[in-house]
């Protein structure tokens, strides 16, 4: 505060005579009244208050004095003092005192004393930031000398608890105020209040109201103090009106802090060309719109802060007459159009952020910047090259963001030899070429180095592994690299790569390395943390190798072979996945004793599970899905989910027996995937103790017996699929005690199912009935958390469209489903199904349902497949099937239907083959004679063989694909169409509905 500074410069005199007595008198009593904290640190005021250190109080530190020897001044501001204020009698008893800073000290839960208003010659007065509670005295506006008042308090948890019940009648004798300070006090006022309070001050030059729960509007009684040079209104979210005008009147006006006061309108350009204008802070509020106009030479402007605004339009060429500009920060604004030239005038500029707009064209050259420390011009549309930028001339820069942007061409060598550079982030550009080798730069402080996603190629520099010694960070992942050796320009021995020490995170992932990784990488793995190599083309592991300290270690989807290699038990998280591996050691659980997350998925593994993993006891995720192991599952797999297991994905196997009765009481598995595989027996009645149980995939295996109804505890389940076993027996539950609320995807497909189907427990479904749309950017997918919530694991779920399955990758929280097709249900389909307005694909096919169709199901507002085909169902269409916007595929063919088919263009737009079967059925798309054809002359249904044919559903919602339809026969004898029409169906999932 420089006001501050010379204001008490002249009312503070260092001139101070010899200590009275009764003064000193005064001070000692109020050290000993003040309670000290033993926690923190040592007084560096307080205690040298004695006469052994000085007999003249005046030369106690904090202590100042008159010429007659009374004490005008004391600062004990961040002394840790807690306590004792209120009965520091000889405080209040300091008649002559001017000054007092009270200011960072741990009065923490007490009450501002109103005693201090004893203390009737204070000019300034500082209680900041020290714990004070509950209303400010208003005693305190009895110290009419008052010229600074700074009683700010410092919020805990976004809370304050200090306030000012009545702001006018707090204000309205301390009329000789030049400085109010109230950060963080509650005002809870209107704009008319606390601006009508303020015009009681008319002397008032710096006003600071930061998150003081103030709304708005700015009112014209703030007009009024013409001398007010600062204003700091920062973080009060209620003053949601436009910036008045009036504020360009302010002849003195150096600061105006506005930030995140969800302000609207557009911006008064007049306040921008202000002369006297230093610092000029709007951001966070995105209602906000305005452009910058045309700058004056004289400018004074030193920091400009407009990110997350609504400020757009290009930048003036004026912007180069800014001579003092130090910090300008536009970023998450709407600027368009190129960068002016004119900013290699900004000679002074400290902190530039240009990042998040809509910038074209090139780099201007900033080599007169001397100062520039931080430049950020990331995620914009620049191009052009950076060669010619004199990168060498910035000697004080830390941080090069230009990553999101098309800059093209090479890097050049100059950018990594600047002394001072911390942070490189040039990603997800069009930069080419190889990169330079360089030598001898030891010095290099460069801690992060960010150059994926270009089109870097040819070898890695060993320059990058042993120059840059700083390194933390290292992403060269999505390139076009093509080895990983010590390959360099001048022959060289191996460096010691010890000396590399400091690395904790190498992605070289999405290249194309090929060949072996060689044994020197684990070199660095005392401190790298994470190591990635996925994407690659990556065979094999250089002998010898010793995986010793990477924590996260991610060589998935590369062409790796033979025994999957063994790991640190340090290793908390492995990939292995998408590789060419072939066999498990049977000790490797022996290695991961601390492995939370380990996938060997999608390779050509043989054999048995080996009965080690039993030692891995942490366990969060477990995927062995899709190769060929056989034989038992081990019991501690099931008995550890007590633990820390929380995923176990085993699909695509062939995997025997029965599965283990012997879940623990409380078990922690929300993932059971066991599809695929060849399980037979009873579904155990222990998974009932698996509570948070979100995915249950059975699917594609031999059990048998009933439908589990001991899940009914499962209140989180989201998905069960049984699809294709030997299940029998009604799914309505004794007593209807199951109650699924969550459940969105449930495929009991092709088992022995009979009975009616429950109309209770089918309103238990309280997911199907809740319909939901969400953006883009709302939707959420089935995910099971770990590690902190730092890594995810995604469900995954396996859909047939006629025998082709297809793995869907994402499942979106939105999808709902019901496939009970191929079983032998029986009755009526109950009308309750109608109010399942989220559901989006309903298969009923294959069963022996009666009935009439539900008229109820013209409710069904987000369907988009549905499938009744190949049951006993009776009546007409129901007139309401033909307001199904969103029905994309329906199949009603081989039933018992009568009548004309309701004319829409929804339900004409449908293949004949939707309605065929139904001998009573006519009008479009059937011909009008339909009604006319011998019962003889009908097709006969295609057989409900899964060889044959397979109802299938479409996706229906982002992320996730399910099959529709029944097929058309042509199709099924011809190799070629059947391959042209699975591509089709393949296409137009992801091309519509994947994430």
């Amino acid at each position: 505060m420089p006001f501050l500074a010379n204001y008490f410069g002249i009312l503070v005199t260092l001139v101070s005579g010899q200590c009275q007595s009764d003064q000193q008198s005064l001070l000692l009593q109020m050290k000993n009244s003040f309670i000290l904290s033993k926690d923190s640190i040592t007084s560096t005021k307080l205690s040298q208050w004695s006469s052994h250190h000085s007999s003249d109080c005046c030369d106690w530190n904090g202590v100042d004095c008159d010429e007659a020897g009374h004490v005008i001044g004391l600062d004990l501001s961040r002394e840790p003092i807690i306590g004792g204020l209120e009965n520091a009698t000889g405080l209040f008893s300091l008649q002559y005192l001017r000054s007092l800073n009270l200011g960072f000290t741990l009065f923490s839960g007490i009450q501002i004393p109103s005693r201090l208003a004893n203390l009737t010659n204070l000019t300034y007065l500082n209680l900041s930031q020290s714990g004070f509670i509950q209303d400010i005295p208003i005693e305190i506006s009895s110290l009419t000398r008052l010229v600074t008042l700074d009683l700010s308090a410092e919020p805990s948890g976004g809370f304050s608890f200090l306030e000012i019940s009545n702001l006018s009648l707090f204000l309205q004798n301390l009329t000789e105020l030049r400085e109010l300070h109230l950060d963080n006090v509650d005002l809870f006022a209107s704009g008319t209040d606390w601006c009508k309070a303020l015009s009681f001050l008319p002397n008032l030059q710096v006003l600071s109201l930061s998150r003081c729960e103030l709304s708005g509007p700015i009112n014209q009684y703030l007009a009024n103090l013409r001398s007010l040079s600062a204003i700091r209104l920062p973080n009060n979210y209620g003053l949601s009106s436009p910036v008045p005008e009036f504020l360009a009147n302010f002849s003195h006006l150096t600061a105006l802090d506005l930030g995140d006061c969800q302000l609207q309108g557009k911006f008064p350009e007049k306040i921008l060309q202000v002369p006297t204008l230093e610092t000029l802070d709007l951001s966070d509020n995105p209602s906000l719109q305005g452009s910058l106009p045309h700058f004056p030479k004289n400018s004074s402007l030193r920091n400009l802060i407009l990110f997350g605004t609504g400020f757009s339009g290009t930048l003036p060429n004026s912007i180069g007459n800014l001579e003092n500009l130090a910090n300008v920060d536009i970023s998450s604004c709407n600027f368009t159009g190129p960068i002016p030239t004119s900013m290699a005038n900004l000679t002074r500029l400290f902190h530039l952020d240009f990042s998040s707009n809509h910038f074209s064209g090139p780099i201007p050259s900033l080599g007169l910047s001397r100062n520039l420390s931080y430049l950020d011009l990331s995620s914009n549309d620049l191009t052009g090259r950076i060669l010619f930028t004199p990168w060498e001339q910035l000697l004080n820069i830390k941080y090069v963001h230009l990553n999101y942007n098309s800059l093209s061409g090479s890097i050049p060598r100059s950018l990594f030899l600047l002394p001072t550079l911390e942070m490189l982030l040039l990603s997800t550009n069009q930069f080419e070429n190889q990169l330079p080798e360089f030598s001898n730069e030891s010095s290099s402080v460069m801690n992060f180095l960010d150059l994926s996603g270009n089109r870097l190629e040819g070898p890695i520099p060993i320059s990058i592994f042993f120059e840059l010694r700083n390194l933390l960070t290292l992403d060269l992942s999505s390139n076009k690299f093509s080895r990983l050796k010590l390959a360099s320009s001048k022959p060289r021995g191996t460096p010691n790569l010890n000396k590399q020490s400091k690395l904790s995170s190498l992605d070289l992932s999405d290249n194309q390395i090929s060949g072996e990784i060689p044994n020197w990488i684990w070199e660095f793995s005392a401190n790298l943390v994470f190591l990635n190599l996925s994407h690659n083309l990556l065979e094999s592991l250089q002998e010898p190798y010793f995986i010793a300290g990477v924590g996260l270690l991610d060589l998935h989807s590369n062409e790796l072979q033979g025994s999957i290699p063994y790991m640190s038990p340090n290793t908390s998280y492995m990939d292995y996945s998408n590789n060419n591996f072939t066999t498990i050691p049977a000790d490797i659980g022996n290695f991961m004793s601390g492995t939370i997350f380990f996938s060997a998925a999608n390779n050509s593994l043989t054999g048995v599970i080996p009965q080690s993993v039993c030692n891995a006891t942490y366990f969060s995720v477990l995927d062995l899905s899709n190769n060929s192991l056989s034989g038992t599952i081990p019991t501690c797999l099931i008995t550890n989910s007590s633990r820390t297991l929380g995923v176990l994905n085993l699909r695509g196997n062939s995997l025997n027996g029965t599965l283990s009765d012997r879940v623990p009481g409380i078990c922690g598995l929300q993932i059971l995937d066991l599809n695929g595989n060849q399980l037979e027996g009873m579904v155990p009645k222990s998974l009932a103790n698996c509570k948070m149980l979100q995915v249950l995939d059975l699917g594609n295996n031999n059990f048998s017996k009933k439908f589990p109804c001991w899940l009914k505890n499962a209140s989180s389940l989201q998905v069960l699929v049984l699809r294709s076993n030997n299940f029998s027996g009604n799914i309505s539950c004794p007593r209807n005690n199951v109650s699924w609320p969550l459940l969105q995807i449930i495929d009991l497909a092709s088992n022995k199912f009979s009975g009616r189907l429950s109309k209770k427990w089918l309103l238990t479904l309280e997911k199907m009935m809740n319909a939901e749309t969400k953006s883009g950017s709302e939707l959420k997918h089935l995910q099971y958390g770990f590690m902190g919530g730092y890594q995810f694991y995604q469900v995954t779920v396996t859909v047939t469209v006629k025998s082709v399955e297809i793995l869907v990758r994402k499942v979106s929280n939105i999808f709902t489903s019901i496939d009970f097709s191929s079983n032998n249900f029986e009755g009526p389909i109950p009308e309750e199904m109608g109010r399942f307005k989220s559901l989006y694909a309903l298969n009923l096919s294959q069963n022996v349902l009666t009935g009439s169709i539900p008229s109820s199901f013209g409710n069904l507002e987000q369907i988009e497949s549905l499938d009744l085909s190949m049951n006993n169902l009776s009546g007409k269409i129901p007139a309401p099937l033909a307001n199904l916007n969103f029905l994309s595929v329906l199949n009603l063919s081989y039933n018992n239907l009568v009548g004309k088919i309701p004319t829409s263009t929804q339900l004409q737009s449908f293949s004949p083959t939707s309605y065929e079967g139904n001998k009573g059925l006519y009008g479009p798309p059937l011909t009008n004679d339909s009604q006319t054809h011998s019962p003889e002359l009908q097709a006969s249904p295609p057989s409900a063989s899964s060889d044959e044919i397979d109802s299938f559903f479409v996706v229906m919602s982002i992320g996730f694909a399910v099959g529709f339809g029944a097929a058309v026969s042509p199709l099924m004898f011809s190799v070629k169409v059947n391959k042209w029409y699975n591509d089709l169906i393949y296409k137009f999932i992801y091309r519509r509905f994947a994430v």
